[in-house]
């Protein structure tokens, strides 16, 4: 229930979280964890007052930090990974597209029976706009979701392709970093301590030297680098990834791997700025996978043995955690094995939740009649010649997830319950596959617990 008032949620709160000073005291766990959470993160998402929703986060993220939720960065992790300290799982990032609250219940629940704390929620450049989600928003769902289920601990909250558009690059490329940099500044600012730097796009594959094909994107990458490093809040060093290789376009090899990372740190060492915990490389796979004319989608003929070798050289050579697998969600499951056994040390996961949405039997009909209809007319100008209606509508009803937000969120409480039973069931799958289970221990001994309080002017301004 949406209110009209920032007093309604206070008094929603008496005798269940009491306010002192800016920060909270928690009365009665239990009670929060019933329907005030739930009212709390509509509030925080859907409420049209940016005074009534930045209150309603702050009072959440307050909350999660009195109950151990700590939003924090996943790089001692990885740094130990490096080491060789620890080994023998694959991190799952999970992009939370649409149904964000369900989706993140989901994680946390699985995570709790299987004792992980290796894994990652994230949300990329592209998708806060289709999705109309921001990091200050997201950050207070997943922390929502952790205090619904009881989770405590470390959370990983990941900005993921946080991309340079070679396009505007060659355009004006100060105008772009720019851009760029103010991501990163209000994605730090909303609790994103992982940030996933793509400037794989600058690589110019028609120069004959692979340090030269390279340059633009070790050149820039660092620079945004050393500026995260800039901004990272007291006692955090933040995790961030570096990529060689654009998603879907050509393989990567070990003559890219070396041209970047030797002259990235090269240049990084000159600032004294913290290098990148891992390294994104492509394999054969793309986004979403490759639709087929009936809408299914087509296999994928991945190069595991470069994803091996690649991750065993970032982590022998550079001290990394390893290489990172992309668009991996929409691969066959008989696959998801392979990724722990051969020390991948990420893998991202995103469509294949959005597939479950749209597909599960409780999801109303005419609700997703009503989303289709709306990208076909909106979106034709996106359509290419070549392209059936399935092929389309499988590549575009993400952007429903935006276009028609407040209707997902207000689905009946059976529906989305429901819907994210399913999402749990793949959720445990994923975990088991991955073999992130009992990996809790591994990061309460590796990742250090940071409390940055929230700002409630900053909460509110975010939402403006």
């Amino acid at each position: 229930m949406l209110v009209n008032h920032k007093d309604e949620i206070t008094c929603q709160l008496r005798n269940i979280v009491a306010q002192n000073n800016g920060g909270v005291k928690i009365e009665d766990a239990e009670k929060l964890r019933g329907n005030v959470v739930d009212q709390l993160v509509q509030n925080a998402v859907l409420n049209p007052s940016a005074e009534i929703k930045g209150f309603s986060r702050h009072i959440l993220k307050s909350v999660a930090l009195e109950l151990g939720v700590v939003s924090s960065s996943i790089q001692g992790l990885y740094d130990a990974r490096g080491r060789g300290e620890v080994k023998g799982f694959t991190v799952p990032a999970l992009n939370i597209r649409g149904m964000p609250y369900e989706l993140c219940r989901a994680i946390f629940r699985t995570a709790i029976k299987s004792n992980a704390g290796a894994f990652i929620f994230e949300l990329a450049k592209s998708e806060m706009s289709y999705t109309a989600q921001k990091p200050h928003e997201l950050s207070a769902v997943v922390l929502a979701a952790a205090i619904k289920e009881g989770y405590t601990g470390a959370v990983f909250i990941q900005g993921d392709h946080f991309q340079v558009n070679a396009k505007n690059f060659i355009d004006d490329a100060g105008k772009e970093i720019a851009a760029l940099k103010d991501l990163i500044r209000s994605s730090i600012a909303g609790g994103f301590y992982n940030i996933d730097i793509d400037t794989s796009t600058l690589v110019d594959l028609s120069k004959s030297a692979v340090v030269e094909q390279q340059r633009a994107n070790f050149e820039v990458g660092a620079e945004l680098t050393q500026y995260i490093r800039e901004l990272e809040p007291e006692g955090v060093t933040i995790s961030v990834g570096g990529e060689i290789g654009e998603v879907g376009k050509e393989n990567s090899n070990e003559q890219e791997l070396k041209a970047y990372l030797d002259n990235f740190n090269e240049l990084l060492a000159k600032t004294r700025a913290t290098t990148i915990s891992k390294i994104s490389i492509q394999t054969g796979t793309s986004h979403g996978g490759i639709p087929l004319p009936d809408g299914t989608v087509a296999d994928v003929n991945l190069d595991f043995g470069a994803l091996e070798n690649l991750s065993r050289i970032s982590r022998e050579s550079y001290g990394l955690a390893g290489a990172v697998q992309h668009g991996a969600s929409t691969l066959p499951q008989n696959l998801f094995h392979k990724f722990p056994q051969l020390e991948t040390a990420e893998i991202h996961l995103a469509t294949d939740f959005q597939n479950m949405i749209y597909e599960s039997e409780l999801f109303p009909a005419d609700f997703k009649k009503e989303i289709y209809a709306h990208l076909r007319e909106k979106f034709a100008s996106e359509k290419k010649s070549e392209q059936t209606d399935e092929q389309f509508i499988y590549k575009t009803r993400k952007k429903g997830f935006g276009e028609f937000k407040s209707k997902f969120w207000n689905m009946s409480d059976e529906i989305r319950e429901g819907i994210g039973e399913e999402l749990e069931s793949k959720m445990d799958f994923l975990f088991n596959k991955l073999a992130v289970q009992n990996t809790k221990d591994c990061v309460r001994k590796t990742v250090e617990l940071v409390p940055v309080q929230p700002n409630m002017e900053a909460e509110i301004s975010a939402c403006q």
